[in-house]
Protein backbone atom coordinates (compact mmCIF):
# COMPACT_ATOMS: atom_id res chain seq x y z
CA UNK A 1 0.00 0.00 0.00
CA UNK A 2 1.08 3.30 -1.17
CA UNK A 3 1.00 5.80 1.45
CA UNK A 4 1.55 9.53 1.66
CA UNK A 5 2.56 12.05 4.39
CA UNK A 6 0.47 14.84 5.04
CA UNK A 7 0.31 18.30 7.25
CA UNK A 8 -3.07 18.64 9.17
CA UNK A 9 -3.87 21.00 11.95
CA UNK A 10 -5.55 19.38 15.15
CA UNK A 11 -6.49 20.96 18.31
CA UNK A 12 -3.38 20.39 20.45
CA UNK A 13 -5.70 18.97 23.69
CA UNK A 14 -7.21 16.48 20.93
CA UNK A 15 -3.44 15.31 19.64
CA UNK A 16 -2.91 14.53 23.27
CA UNK A 17 -5.79 12.21 24.08
CA UNK A 18 -5.20 10.64 20.03
CA UNK A 19 -1.46 9.95 21.05
CA UNK A 20 -2.12 8.85 24.43
CA UNK A 21 -4.63 6.24 22.76
CA UNK A 22 -1.99 5.44 20.32
CA UNK A 23 0.29 4.68 22.96
CA UNK A 24 -2.24 2.64 24.71
CA UNK A 25 -2.90 0.46 21.87
CA UNK A 26 0.98 0.23 20.96
CA UNK A 27 0.18 1.97 17.41
CA UNK A 28 1.60 4.57 15.62
CA UNK A 29 -0.42 8.08 16.04
CA UNK A 30 -0.93 8.04 12.49
CA UNK A 31 -2.43 4.41 11.89
CA UNK A 32 -4.81 5.33 14.43
CA UNK A 33 -5.84 8.67 12.70
CA UNK A 34 -5.53 6.79 9.45
CA UNK A 35 -8.35 4.18 10.71
CA UNK A 36 -10.82 6.74 12.07
CA UNK A 37 -10.42 8.59 8.87
CA UNK A 38 -11.35 5.25 6.97
CA UNK A 39 -14.02 4.48 9.63
CA UNK A 40 -15.64 7.88 8.74
CA UNK A 41 -15.48 6.96 5.17
CA UNK A 42 -17.15 4.05 5.95
CA UNK A 43 -20.15 5.55 7.82
CA UNK A 44 -20.53 8.21 4.75
CA UNK A 45 -20.86 5.42 2.53
CA UNK A 46 -23.22 3.12 4.65
CA UNK A 47 -25.56 6.51 5.25
CA UNK A 48 -25.45 6.88 1.51
CA UNK A 49 -26.42 3.91 1.07
CA UNK A 50 -29.57 3.70 3.41
CA UNK A 51 -30.48 7.14 1.86
CA UNK A 52 -30.76 5.24 -1.87
CA UNK A 53 -32.53 2.64 -0.50
CA UNK A 54 -34.75 5.23 1.38
CA UNK A 55 -35.79 7.24 -1.32
CA UNK A 56 -36.35 3.88 -3.56
CA UNK A 57 -38.36 2.10 -0.83
CA UNK A 58 -39.44 4.65 1.81
CA UNK A 59 -38.51 5.22 5.32
CA UNK A 60 -37.59 2.83 7.65
CA UNK A 61 -40.77 1.94 10.07
CA UNK A 62 -40.56 2.22 13.39
CA UNK A 63 -40.96 -1.91 13.14
CA UNK A 64 -37.87 -2.05 10.39
CA UNK A 65 -35.70 0.25 13.20
CA UNK A 66 -36.27 -1.94 16.09
CA UNK A 67 -35.41 -4.94 14.75
CA UNK A 68 -32.23 -3.46 13.11
CA UNK A 69 -31.61 -1.79 16.46
CA UNK A 70 -32.34 -5.84 17.87
CA UNK A 71 -29.95 -7.37 15.36
CA UNK A 72 -26.96 -4.44 16.16
CA UNK A 73 -27.38 -5.18 19.80
CA UNK A 74 -27.11 -8.84 19.65
CA UNK A 75 -24.05 -8.10 16.98
CA UNK A 76 -22.33 -5.84 19.55
CA UNK A 77 -22.65 -8.33 22.62
CA UNK A 78 -21.22 -11.33 20.35
CA UNK A 79 -18.65 -9.45 19.72
CA UNK A 80 -17.96 -8.50 23.33
CA UNK A 81 -18.46 -11.71 24.62
CA UNK A 82 -16.32 -13.22 21.90
CA UNK A 83 -12.60 -15.16 22.25
CA UNK A 84 -10.62 -13.20 24.23
CA UNK A 85 -13.37 -11.26 26.13
CA UNK A 86 -13.25 -11.52 30.20
CA UNK A 87 -16.01 -13.32 31.87
CA UNK A 88 -18.31 -10.64 33.31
Amino acid sequence: MATKKVTITLDEALVEALAGAAKEEGIPLSRLVAGAAERELRLRAGRAVIQEWQAEHGAFTPEELAAARADLAAADAEYVSGPGASAA
